[in-house]
């Protein structure tokens, strides 16, 4: 499981849009958006942490393990 704090994510559509990059690249993941909170939990993942934090940034959405 990683966990990601993403400061810039501050709506559904941020969020949607985060969930959409990861999915991108570990489709059998399971993603989970804490918007209050700033933070994405990802499960199931069989990449790396660099590799889901580098999906979610090149998305437009600054990403640090947390």
């Amino acid at each position: 499981m990683f966990r990601y704090k993403v400061d810039k994510m501050g709506c559904g559509g941020c969020a949607k849009s985060v969930t959409r990059a990861v999915l991108g690249i570990e489709p059998g993941a399971r993603v989970d958006v804490d918007l209050g909170a700033k933070l994405v939990t990802v499960s199931d993942a069989a990449g790396s942490a660099d590799r889901i934090a580098g999906a979610i940034v090149a998305a437009g959405f600054p990403a640090v393990p947390a």
